[in-house]
């Protein structure tokens, strides 16, 4: 029988990964011995509590930095040739938007260093702001923006350069409920007409829930998988479903697993 780890729908592997780090007094174990498979054009979180290596183990599968062990794949290949090959879009906790450039030439400017030709930068530019819902804003600038829009323009520019996977370091944390909740809900808009595969760093259970098709649920420090949870809810999601008894029984379900850990 071909295992999941076979199936060439598999984008993103990730066998028995460790990080330690050396610290002046001391050596940290941020990570232990973490196994995981993403499927091509899924949509995971990777959730736990503060400090447990969520973001650290995003940076591994984004090339950002090295594993001390273990073995990590991307699409057959290395994390280091998915990167060079401009597989990856990023999107961090904060917009690091540049307050100088308006919202359009945020958007282009990725593609401005890989030199594309200003017409194909200009229409594709135009379309992503459509598809974030800022092209009436596109003369703006990002301080005349909301913290809710300027993420936006940031996955706009995350996704100029057509990537094959999205990763995602808590871009909502900073926002209030209200607005996070309504990004949750574009965010899935967006990703719906893309179709990549989105890895999502959260602490926030019902938004893991509500966005993925899978959560990888792991424990506090040292980080390892404490759990795999398969979301069955039905897509699109809608915000009727945050209400539903299915709902309330996964962030149930998840907040037990953490018990005895």
């Amino acid at each position: 029988m071909m295992t999941l780890t076979q199936n060439i729908r598999t984008e993103i592997e990730l066998e028995h990964v460790s990080m330690r780090y050396q610290t002046d007094k001391s050596e940290v174990l941020a990570l232990d011995n973490v196994t995981v498979d993403i499927r091509k054009g899924e949509f995971v979180s990777l959730l736990g509590p503060s400090g447990c290596g969520k973001t650290t183990l995003l940076r591994i599968m984004a090339d950002l930095i090295q594993p001390t062990s273990g073995e990590i794949k991307v699409a057959g290949g290395t994390a280091k040739e998915a990167r060079l090959a401009q597989k990856y879009g990023i999107v961090f906790q904060s917009p690091v938007l540049y307050d100088w450039r308006k919202i359009k030439n945020n958007v282009s400017l990725p593609l401005e260093m890989m030199g594309v030709d200003k017409n194909e930068r200009d229409k594709r530019v135009a379309n992503l702001l459509e598809l974030v819902g800022l092209s009436d804003f596109k003369e703006k600038y990002p301080w005349q923006l909301s913290g809710g829009m300027q993420q936006r323009v940031a996955i706009a520019r995350a996704l100029a350069i057509e990537p094959e996977i999205l990763l995602m370091d808590e871009p909502f944390s900073a926002l209030d409920e209200f607005s996070r909740e309504r990004l949750n809900e574009e965010l899935l808009s967006i990703w719906s007409k893309v179709k990549n595969t989105v890895v999502f760093v959260t602490h926030s259970i019902p938004e893991a829930i509500f966005l993925s098709d899978r959560v990888f649920v792991l424990s506090p420090h040292p980080g390892r998988l404490s759990t795999v949870v398969e979301i069955p809810l039905s897509r699109p999601r809608t915000k009727e479903m945050r209400n539903s008894y299915e709902f309330y029984e996964l962030i149930s379900n998840i907040r037990d697993s953490f018990e005895g850990v």
